[in-house]
């Protein structure tokens, strides 16, 4: 009743992990390396993403106008991403369509491979931050790396040039920072003074002058002028 035939018996499970094919980018060890490899750099994809994109300066400058206005949590962080990410498709449009067109499309139709692809599509991104990389920020950096000095711009290194493009991303975000702040602190200055000439020292300023501080924004088109000036500092360039 318990009998189970000879053959069923004897079968064994087996896992190749290629020990029986012979080696090479598609072999089985081959593809679980590529397999490993695709789901690291997809993890760490939207980082990568924001370090070479115009995120940087788009985040820090709404986050400053956020702390410039005294509104503490509002927008809150989520709308704060949500736009920056927004504005940085509007903004890196032409460069995704170029790596698109140079290195994605190829690739899902079978014309080039993995390598090629990474290199196509890196030089859009490439291209980009080399237009708004300041010469100083890259040149401390090829430096510090022990680079030599490279002929044509398409040739500097990824290492040297991506850290040298979020410092100069930072610098320029902070320049527009302290434009931002300039007229909220004259309003929180001229609401002081009028607190202190009424005697009313113990109201603190940031209650009365937050109001005013909304009305100003909304009254110049403070969206309209910030979104438009940050489009346009890098259609400049």
């Amino acid at each position: 009743m318990f009998a189970v035939s000879e053959p069923a018996a004897a079968q064994r499970f087996t896992l190749d992990l290629g020990a029986t094919s012979p080696p090479g980018p598609n072999s089985t060890t081959g593809r679980i390396v590529q397999l490993l490899l695709l789901m690291t750099i997809l993890s760490v994809a939207p980082a990568i993403l924001m370090m070479v994109t115009a995120f940087t300066r788009v985040v820090v400058v709404l986050s400053i106008l956020r702390r410039a206005l005294s509104t503490n949590s509002s927008p809150p962080n989520v709308v704060v991403m949500s736009l920056a990410i927004c504005i940085t498709v509007f903004i890196m449009a032409p460069t995704f369509q170029a790596a698109w067109d140079a290195g994605i499309k190829p690739l899902i139709n079978g014309k080039i491979t993995e390598a090629e692809a990474f290199d196509k599509n890196a030089a859009p991104f490439h291209d980009f931050m080399m237009r708004h990389v300041r010469e100083k920020d890259l040149s401390l950096f090829m430096n510090m790396a022990k680079t030599p000095q490279v002929e044509r711009p398409e040739d500097t290194p990824l290492q040297a040039l991506v850290p040298a493009f979020m410092i100069s991303e930072l610098r320029r975000s902070f320049e527009i920072g302290f434009l931002i702040y300039v007229p909220f602190i004259i309003i929180d200055i001229m609401i002081a003074s009028v607190l202190m000439s009424m005697g009313m020292m113990m109201l603190p300023p940031m209650t009365l002058s937050l109001p005013f501080k909304l009305i100003f924004f909304v009254l110049v088109d403070g969206w309209y002028l910030l979104v438009g000036s940050l489009v346009q500092s890098f259609q400049g360039s």
